[in-house]
């Protein structure tokens, strides 16, 4: 290249850089004057602030989502309360700028506080609004989208020890974002998922509007209770009904190894589960089901159904219950994951080839989600979640490494891509099915540049999420949300002839 081509180079990229820089700023002196009606302070930083990047990385899980590749926001807004929120939405909206909603900040691709797509954002992050109100008389909690379900599950348990919630496992997700996706838990065989307990909800709109489930209409409150957050509207809080628990139930830890001859690894499997009730039918139960396992009683430990919650999230037990109202995650990695629904069982072989391909990787992990109880009893269409009636287990794969640098995520993205595509021979087709809560962008995202998907693009992880009820879930994004405000990279799309 000439001197003159070079120097005409490197002026394009200042003035390109130069661009942008003003750009950032623009986006952050336009928010921050729209906002200023709420006059409170501490609650709008933009990068130079010395607290953003404490902020930003406070309550993200994974840690591949903060490497410096990744997009961060212009700027992160702290609402305190419901006007807040609508206000941010109405100022957004107003002025062209992209939001991002973090509750939890658990979102396994990080698109609640970064994002793989091009145009900038402002992040709007939850974490104080976490009010939690038990009704016994009622027989239900409100809780904020800010909240953790382990602080929900502490101040249900602090009202009763005969109440619980049928939520996740692990204590440090935002119930925001984690109700929206369907919300496992250990008590799903009895109680079913949280979306299936959700009685009311409140959103913020893409007008500002503050509305429940009856102002919402029945269309959209089916269409958030399992379809995925950032879609509709902003969650504001879930009233979700609270299930009956005995004042002991039992856990148990087993764990096996399969020994492989002369090698040095060998692979282990831990057999985690709650029981509602004692260890003496609990043994009963498992010796005549499951005697292969082999349980003792000195394998089981009698708790309260709080206790068992620190056990199932993997807590030492001299941590005190307290500890979740702290918000804390139990772990923090560099990490991918994937998910299959199995509809019949894993031959011998296949076990075989698992076993052999988990040895070659570093940290690989598959969990294995039994199901039957109610969830093989509730409709497909009861909720936008459709892995229901047939399913005999959910996977969960999980690839963990401890550094940040990229030839080390190229390298366990690649065998945690090929693992899945070994284990599509035993796992549901058309549609291979997939959790919408274990986001993976593998299986297709939203035009980069922002714009409006097709449905069929956007088809290629809709269906695979809720299968039929993706065409359900499009119909009402079209009619509720038809300028398309509320995007993200995979975000229900708007029918053709609609939105902007």
């Amino acid at each position: 290249m000439s001197s003159f081509l070079l120097s005409r180079f490197l002026e394009l990229l200042v003035i390109l850089s130069f661009a942008h820089f003003s750009f950032s700023i623009q986006i952050q002196q336009t928010f921050d004057q729209c906002l200023s009606t709420i006059q409170v302070p501490d609650t709008f930083f933009t990068p130079n602030n010395p607290n953003f990047t404490t902020l930003l990385n406070s309550t993200a899980q994974n840690l591949r989502c903060l490497t410096p590749s990744y997009p961060k926001p212009q700027a992160i807004f702290t609402p305190l309360n419901e006007y807040d929120i609508q206000t941010a939405v109405i100022c957004a909206k107003k002025l062209g700028i992209h939001l991002r909603f973090r509750s939890g900040g658990h979102d396994y691709e990080g698109i609640s506080f970064t994002s793989a797509m091009d145009p900038p954002f402002v992040m709007i992050d939850m974490s104080k609004m976490r009010d939690v109100n038990v009704d016994l008389d009622d027989n239900s909690v409100w809780v904020e989208a800010g909240a953790t379900v382990g602080e929900l599950y502490y101040r249900v348990a602090e009202k009763s020890s005969m109440h619980g919630i049928a939520a996740g496992l692990c204590t440090s997700l935002g119930v925001g974002g984690h109700i929206t996706g369907g919300a496992y838990g250990s008590m799903m065989r009895k109680y079913g998922l949280g979306v299936d307990n959700a009685l009311d909800a409140k959103i913020v709109n893409a007008n500002g509007k503050i509305l429940d489930r009856v102002s919402m209409g029945e269309d959209v409150f089916w269409a958030i209770s399992g379809g995925g957050g950032g879609n509709y509207g902003v969650i504001l809080s879930w009233k979700l009904k609270l299930v009956p628990v005995p004042a002991i139930v039992t856990v148990f830890d087993v764990q096996k190894t399969l020994e492989q001859g002369t090698t040095k690894r060998t692979i282990s499997t831990t057999y985690n589960a709650l029981f509602l009730g004692g260890v003496d039918r609990l043994l009963d139960i498992m010796n005549s089901s499951f005697p292969e396992l082999g349980l003792k009683k000195t394998d089981c430990s009698e708790m309260s159904w709080l206790e068992s919650v620190m056990f199932i999230a993997g807590y030492p037990t001299t941590v005190p219950t307290t500890f979740l109202l702290t918000g804390k995650p139990a772990f923090l990695n560099y990490f991918k994951a994937k998910s299959d629904f199995v509809k019949h069982p894993i031959p011998e072989t296949g076990l075989e080839g698992i076993w052999k391909r988990l040895l070659k990787e570093e940290n690989p992990l598959m969990i294995w989600n039994p199901y039957g109880g109610l969830m093989g009893r509730i409709s497909e269409s009861s909720t936008p979640f459709p892995h229901r009636n047939g399913v005999l287990f959910k996977i969960q794969y999980v690839n963990i490494w401890s550094v940040p640098e990229k030839e080390a995520m190229k390298k366990h993205y690649k065998w945690i891509r090929k693992f899945y595509k070994y284990m599509g021979q035993y796992v549901s087709m058309d549609p291979r099915e997939a959790y919408v809560n274990y986001r993976d962008l593998d299986l297709g995202m939203n035009d980069k540049n922002g714009d409006n998907t097709s449905f069929e693009k956007a088809s290629s992880w809709g269906r695979r999420y809720f299968k039929d009820n993706f065409m359900r879930l499009v119909k009402a994004k079209t009619e509720f949300d038809p300028d398309n405000f509320f995007r993200h990279e995979q975000s229900i799309p708007v029918l053709p002839g609609k939105g902007f």
